[in-house]
C-alpha cells in the first residue's frame, strides 16, 4: 500500500501513528493542523524558524523549532516524535537561505545539511531540484513526504467566478494570454505567476515570490487594472509548493492596482475562501478560477 492510499485512514476518529508537518510560513500549517486535530490525527510539527507562527503550538501534539538549514535536527525530531509520513506546508524564503551574506555562519548548518549541499549531486537549484533532493534525504533515515492534500482536499478550489465581478472580455483576454505565459514559467521551474495587462507581460513570478512580483507589476503599471494568473506546474508534485492564494494576496493586488485574479481550478489552495471572496468582493477584484 503507498504512501498516499494509507492516508486514506485519517478521516477515522483516532489514528496512533502521528504524522509530522514541516511548517513554514502562512495560513496553510494552521488549516492542515486545526483539521488533524478536528479529525483526531496527532501532528508532530516542526516549525521552520524566520517562517512558521509559533501559535501553531497550540494546534498539535508536539511542537519543536528548528532552522531551516539543520536537516539532521528536523530528522531527529520527527523520528522522536514518532512520525513516520510527513507533510510540508507552508512558504520558506528561499532568497533569504541562498543569497545571504556569509550564509555558512549567519544560517548556521549542521553536519546534516552541510553534506547534502555540498556533496550530494544536484543539476540546478530550482524549487522542485532542492525539495525533492531533501525529500530524498529525509528517505534515506525512513521518513517519507506525502501531500497534506490527502487530509484537507477541501481547500483546492473548485471551477467557476468566484466573486460578485466577473472579468470583461478584455481581461478573459488577458487571463487566456497570461495561462500561457505562466505555463511555460511553471515548465521551466521559474515561479507560477505572471502580471499581465493589455496581452503584455509585466511581471514574472521567480525567486521573490508572487505578492513581491504584484507589488513590481504595480510599479510598472500606475494606471492599474492589470490581471494576475497563478496556475499550477505541469509537471506540479502535490506534495509541495501547491499554488496558493489567500486574502493576503488579495490585499496585495488591490495595494498594487489589479483588478484579476485568475487561478487554476482543482490545483490551487484557496485558504479561508469565504473571507477571501468577501474581501474580493469589497475591493471589487474579481476572482475566477479555471481548469486547464
Amino acid at each position: 500500500m503507498s504512501a498516499a492510499r494509507q492516508l486514506t485512514l485519517w478521516p477515522a476518529p483516532v489514528v496512533d501513528e502521528p504524522i509530522g508537518l514541516l511548517a513554514g510560513a502562512g495560513r496553510f500549517p494552521f488549516a492542515f493542523a486545526a483539521k488533524a486535530r478536528e479529525v483526531g490525527q496527532r501532528v508532530v510539527c516542526v516549525g521552520l524558524t524566520g517562517c512558521a507562527d509559533p501559535a501553531l503550538a497550540d494546534l498539535v501534539w508536539r511542537f519543536d523549532w528548528s532552522s531551516p538549514t539543520r536537516l539532521g535536527r528536523m530528522i531527529r525530531l520527527f523520528q522522536k516524535g514518532g512520525a513516520r509520513q510527513l507533510v510540508m506546508c507552508g512558504k520558506v524564503f528561499k532568497a533569504d537561505l541562498l543569497y545571504r551574506p556569509w550564509k555558512l555562519v549567519s544560517l548556521c548548518p549542521d553536519l546534516r545539511t552541510i553534506w547534502w549541499w555540498y556533496m550530494r549531486r544536484r543539476r540546478d537549484n530550482k524549487d522542485d531540484t532542492l525539495l525533492l533532493a531533501m525529500i530524498d534525504e529525509f528517505a534515506r533515515d525512513g521518513l517519507t513526504f506525502v501531500s497534506a492534500l490527502d487530509l484537507v482536499p477541501e481547500l483546492l478550489v473548485k471551477p467557476g467566478v468566484l466573486t460578485r465581478r466577473r472579468p470583461t472580455k478584455a481581461e478573459y483576454n488577458d487571463i487566456e494570454f497570461g495561462w500561457e505565459l505562466a505555463r511555460k514559467m511553471g515548465e521551466l521551474d521559474v515561479g507560477q505567476s505572471v502580471v499581465v495587462k493589455d496581452l503584455a507581460c509585466l511581471a514574472v513570478e521567480a525567486i521573490e515570490g508572487t505578492d513581491r512580483a504584484i507589488l513590481r507589476a504595480g510599479e510598472l503599471c500606475r494606471a492599474g487594472g492589470f490581471t494576475v494568473v497563478k496556475v499550477a506546474k505541469p509537471q506540479q508534485d502535490m506534495r509541495f509548493d501547491v499554488p496558493t492564494v489567500g486574502e493576503v494576496t488579495v490585499q496585495t493586488i488591490h495595494k498594487a492596482g489589479g483588478r484579476v485574479l485568475a487561478i487554476e481550478a482543482d490545483r490551487t489552495i484557496l485558504l479561508d475562501q469565504p473571507q477571501t471572496v468577501a474581501l474580493a468582493d469589497r475591493l471589487g477584484i474579481s476572482i475566477v478560477a479555471l481548469r486547464d
